[in-house]
């Protein structure tokens, strides 16, 4: 299960700058609105120094990081949800992601075109945010007009369904009509489920980014302030990213050389981890390993998922067929320093159907099919 991000925002505010930064990718970067017209695709491997540690001691023949794949939406204005700029195509780009991470410029550079003609964080983050709550007011409509006719066609089942969707849509609505978002909605879980084929841009999780130069990566800035309080009052999150700064990291050849790169700055990790772990955060994900000799992995679940549904992240017949897990901790390994001590130690245990994993556990399953 990798993660899928998009990232979105208005033109000019360095997407697909941070894009390239973050994938090493040729994204196209221009200085004129709508460059990317076509999303531009990246897959990087998950910063985690727990596999890396996992590798030193198992010395496996190989080494399989989690992915996330990042999504370089082109740049939305405002009335693309009435198709301004291309919009239409763009915004359906963004229903295919998992988590948006939205792109606001937080620099003064009057060599880089802004499309409002200023650098003001609080009117871009409100012009991207209403142009999605639009969007979705729009398939809203659409889909309670279905359901409405479901309710006279169909039999009890589907016309329970269809009055569930229903309820759920006339919730949403009024926060949509005030530019609010759909997750912004108090809603049961019935009500999710029976939402989560409408595709709604505002149901999905959304973080800031906040594109700076090279003083506000060392100092911040009041623009990066104002991205951080309205991630705040939203219960989403910030990061901080210079793009040159992390083209100059990934450039680095050795781990001790972009460890020193990020110490001088007062970093205690890269741009891209801040943001991968972000996105961790708001959606819930874990990570679990698998350990040995011919293999060293990491593997990513949901917050609350049980042995045999992380068994069937590997493989479906792990899940159909699951025994039980033979379990350890990560943290109890740098404890003991091999499999074979933790076992003595009384720490290597055997876990059936309800475990609950957690989060850097190291797991071997049992399976019969």
């Amino acid at each position: 299960m990798a993660l899928n991000c998009g990232i979105v925002g208005l033109p000019n505010v360095g997407k697909s700058t941070i894009f390239s930064a973050l994938t090493r990718a040729p994204a196209e970067a221009a200085n004129y609105p709508f460059c990317t017209i076509n999303p531009n695709v990246g897959i990087v491997d998950v910063p985690d120094n727990r596999l890396k540690k996992l590798a030193e001691i198992f010395k496996p023949k190989r080494v399989i990081p989690a992915s996330v794949e990042f999504v370089d939406i082109a740049g939305l204005v405002k009335g693309a949800s009435q198709g301004e700029g291309l919009g239409n195509q763009f915004l359906s780009h963004i229903r295919e992601v998992g988590v948006i991470a939205q792109v606001v410029r937080c620099f003064e550079n009057p060599d880089i075109i802004h499309v409002s003609n200023k650098v003001d964080p609080e009117s871009d983050m409100e012009t991207i945010n209403v142009e999605l709550a639009l969007a979705d007011l729009d398939t809203v409509a659409k889909r309670r007009e279905k359901a409405v006719r479901a309710l006279k066609v169909q039999g009890k089942d589907q016309q329970k369904q269809a009055e569930l969707l229903i309820s759920a849509l006339d919730k949403v609505q009024p926060a949509l009509e005030q530019g609010k978002p759909a997750r912004s909605v108090p809603l049961s879980d019935d009500e999710r489920a029976a939402l989560y084929d409408s595709h709604l841009i505002t149901m999905k999780p959304q973080l800031y980014v906040c594109n700076v130069d090279e003083e506000g990566m060392r100092n911040g800035n009041r623009y990066v302030d104002m991205v951080k309080a309205r991630a705040a009052a939203e219960n989403s999150e910030a990061v901080v990213i210079c793009g040159k700064f992390e083209a100059e990291l990934a450039d680095l050849e050795s781990e001790e050389e972009r460890l020193a790169f990020l110490s001088e700055l007062g970093l205690a990790e890269s741009g891209l981890a801040s943001l991968i772990h972000a996105a961790y955060r708001l959606l819930g994900l874990r990570t679990f390993f698998t350990a040995g000799e011919d293999e060293c992995r990491a593997w990513t679940i949901h917050a609350g998922d049980k042995a045999p549904q992380a068994a069937g992240v590997i493989h479906t017949d792990f899940e159909k067929g699951f025994i039980k897990a033979e379990v350890y901790s990560y943290e109890d390994l740098l404890t003991y320093g091999s499999e074979a001590k933790i076992k003595e130690a009384g720490k290597y245990r055997i876990e059936g159907k309800e475990y609950v994993v957690q989060d850097g556990d190291v797991m071997f399953f049992k399976f019969n099919v």
